[in-house]
């Protein structure tokens, strides 16, 4: 199999794994650690704070390093942490600290791999074949959001919550062997050895963000929409099983179908740029999923309530699966070789920080008012996100390979 298919199939076995697994740790720091709510509630939280800001000088240090031993590296990592949660299960020592600590070294290693793999693939893709590829990406990406939590909780029901986290550990070590086989050169910007990292070239990524218009406005779209639509989620999960008392499997069907929209919308959209151009698809597809989201206020109990999700969620997740890669490629093509794994990280970073910033404002926003107000005000905030979207003057049409080239001939 070609270089691209590997780098693909190590992408899609780890996300595979991830969904899989999605939950899993609540569910066992619930009902094996006997945790509180505000404890489970921590476990996420904290361990995607603490990821985020742990990660910070992996950005320069990924950036000077060959980026296939880093991706190998990182997924071998996440393989000997997560399987340390069934193994330490099994001895009867599992704690509620050790599943923090996981969380922890989980989620900084992706913040490393997805900085290298991302400038990886700007080395191994050709740049007019770069929309193509993050499209195939994104669409691995939604057709994992909605098959794997769905598997992961027939696994559970069967086996326990421990097989998941299993499955998931095995992913990152088939991921590791997929990335192993990839063939041809690798990439790292050049270092003068008798230079020595300062602090101040820790914000390296932030500073050539800032610095590029597009990117300084495409920066702050993605953190503020990420961050305002991911601090819903949590409240939907409350209004849906909570107040609307939701069966299970109402609420796995309400997240599960809308995601196949995304699958659509990734494979639909290198066609739609072929036709009408990058940037008035961009800007068209980031203006709709500034909209739909306001549609979640209208969520009602019983079967309405849950066709309006299905619909809303759907939609949004479409033009998603649309913008996306369209940005992602933006992103790889302004940015130098040189300085890939530093903005990329530096962009995660961020975008996990804002997350759990506004997850929290919005739980106490939420406790103040209700999960309905809270969701509303956040789709109200949504519809002025557009504006920070790059102008067109600045975002001159590249040539894009036709969508029907194979990348993996790469």
């Amino acid at each position: 199999m070609p270089s691209f298919g590997w780098l693909w199939s190590a992408y899609a076995v780890s996300t595979y794994g991830t969904w899989i697994a999605f939950g899993a740790f609540s569910l066992i720091a619930v009902r094996v650690l006997h945790s509180s709510a505000f404890a489970v509630s921590l476990l996420d939280a904290a361990g995607l704070v603490v990821a985020a800001i742990v990660a910070v000088p992996l950005g320069p240090w990924v950036e000077h390093r060959a980026k296939r031993p880093v991706m190998i590296a990182m997924d071998l990592a996440r393989f000997l942490a997560m399987a340390s949660v069934p193994i330490t299960y099994l001895l009867g020592l599992l704690s509620y600290g050790q599943l923090l600590v996981v969380s922890v070294i989980a989620g900084t290693a992706s913040i490393a791999f997805t900085a290298a793999s991302g400038a990886y693939l700007k080395h191994l893709v050709r740049s007019d074949h770069l929309l193509v590829a993050n499209g195939r990406f994104e669409g691995t990406a939604w057709v994992a959001t909605a098959a794997g939590p769905p598997l992961g909780g027939a696994l559970i029901g069967l086996l326990g919550p421990m097989i998941t986290v299993a499955a998931d550990a095995l992913s990152y070590l088939l991921s590791a062997l997929g990335v192993l086989r990839i063939r041809g050169g690798d990439v790292a910007a050049p270092r003068d050895p008798a230079t020595r990292l300062r602090g101040a070239d820790l914000l390296n990524g932030w500073r050539f963000i800032l610095h590029d218009r597009v990117l300084r406005r495409l920066f702050l779209n993605s953190v503020t929409v990420g961050g305002l639509i991911m601090a819903t989620v949590p409240l939907l999960s409350v209004l849906l099983l909570g107040q609307y008392h939701f069966l299970a499997w109402q609420y796995g069907l309400a997240f599960g179908v809308p995601a196949i929209g995304g699958f659509v919308g990734a494979r639909l959209s290198a066609r739609l740029v072929a036709r009408h151009g990058r940037y008035r698809v961009m800007i068209v597809s980031g203006w709709l999923r500034s909209v739909f989201p306001l549609g979640l206020a209208f969520t009602q109990p019983g079967i309405p309530g849950l066709l309006t999700v299905i619909v809303v969620e759907g939609l949004l997740i479409t033009c998603m699966g649309v913008f996306n890669p369209i940005y992602a490629t933006e992103r790889l093509q302004r940015t130098p070789t040189d300085h890939t794994a530093q903005v990329l990280s530096a962009w995660s970073i961020s975008s996990k920080l804002a997350q759990a910033a506004l997850m929290a404002i919005w739980g106490f926003l939420a406790t103040l008012t209700s999960p309905l107000t809270a969701i509303t005000i956040s789709g109200v905030l949504l519809l002025a996100t557009p504006l920070l979207l790059p102008k067109g003057t600045h975002m001159p049409d590249p040539a894009v390979a036709a969508p029907a080239e194979d990348v993996r001939s790469a």
